[in-house]
């Protein structure tokens, strides 16, 4: 296995990491205009994502990063071609940051009414607009001989790439919506429950149409035929044993069937696309691939060195701060404004 091998399978597991945690930020953000009825109740739905989100949001940065870095031409064509629609996650995501720490610098109820929808806001954009972006890079962008988008922000705008759109919205919200069944008591945990199991059926029903259009679509499933491949088979197992626990009220299960299913959808989308990184729509020989679009051998090399080094120390980090944080928040806890 060579290097580009090597980084491009480490980007697709920082890209499942990154739609693992900031997936439930996500849908916790979505969720808390809805859920939490009362001043107390929203701001222990956001207590519950507190010591997380900007972490999670780290693991966004090193996958840009190591895009960059090894794959430079694909971090080029990819950024330039969807400026647009990156502007605007990146807008919804400093609104969001922002909502968090001005939420409380007032007491005002329509103030805080204010940063609460504009969590979901900030919370809805970028779930949607990563839905459409993995989307159109999994159907295939126009790209020309030089490596240049030469398509449009609408383009993108494409019916498959929206259903993808309405898919990450949904999975996220589910997996957001077990979190909260986690992490919070009653009556916060009840709702969040029912949420849940609402979108868990709408979740079910938008794979189905998702994968479907992926064979009327798109080359993904290339030569497979009616098997998806096994990777795509184990996320729709998942999904299904989500759905089963959820009835059994055995959340932390369901927790880690939703988050097998985001992961193994993005293993799903990788393994199909290997060793493309960019599909052209115009010419099959334009695309972008592992060896055309990556860095030179020296460098890729250094990086290997240095995420070896750095990569465990930082995951060490990130799951103590997760078991620190591991206990549930209920109503009686003092909440921080």
């Amino acid at each position: 296995m060579d290097l580009n091998t090597i980084w491009f399978i480490l980007i697709a597991v920082l890209f499942a990491g990154f739609f693992l945690l900031e997936g439930f930020d996500y849908g916790v953000g979505m969720l808390l205009p809805f859920l939490g009825k009362t001043d107390e109740e929203r701001r222990l739905i956001i207590n519950s994502i507190g010591p997380f989100w900007d972490g999670n949001e780290v693991w966004m940065l090193t996958a840009g990063g190591a895009m960059f870095a090894a794959f430079a031409q694909w971090y080029a064509t990819l950024f330039s071609g969807f400026y647009i629609a990156l502007l605007l996650m990146l807008l919804a995501l400093i609104l969001r940051g922002v909502s968090f720490e001005y939420r409380s610098k007032s007491d005002n109820p329509k103030w805080r009414n204010f940063w609460d929808w504009s969590i979901f806001i900030g919370s809805f954009l970028p779930a949607l607009l990563w839905g459409v972006a993995v989307t159109n890079i999994i159907r295939g962008v126009p790209v020309d001989a030089d490596m240049n988008f030469v398509g449009s922000f609408w383009g993108l705008l494409n019916p498959y790439a929206l259903l993808g759109g309405l898919t990450a919205l949904s999975i996220f919200t589910l997996h957001g919506a077990i979190f909260l069944a986690l992490k919070v008591g009653e009556p916060v945990l009840s709702r969040a429950h029912n949420a849940a199991m609402k979108f868990w059926w709408i979740t079910l029903i938008l794979l189905v149409l998702f994968v479907a259009g992926g064979y009327m679509t798109t080359d993904l499933f290339k030569g497979l035929g009616p098997n998806p491949g096994f990777m795509a088979i184990i996320a729709a197992l998942a999904l299904l044993a989500a759905g089963w626990l959820l009835r059994e009220k055995r959340h932390g299960w369901a927790f880690g069937m939703t988050a097998l299913t985001i992961v193994a959808t993005v293993f799903t989308a990788f393994i199909g696309l290997y060793p493309n990184v960019l599909p052209s729509t115009l010419n099959p020989d334009w695309s972008l691939t592992i060896y055309n679009a990556s860095a030179s051998p020296y460098t890729l090399k250094i990086m290997t060195i240095v995420a070896l080094i750095f990569t465990p120390l930082v995951l060490i980090y990130q799951g103590w701060s997760y078991y620190k944080f591991r206990e549930r928040l209920t109503l009686e806890h003092e909440m921080e404004y």
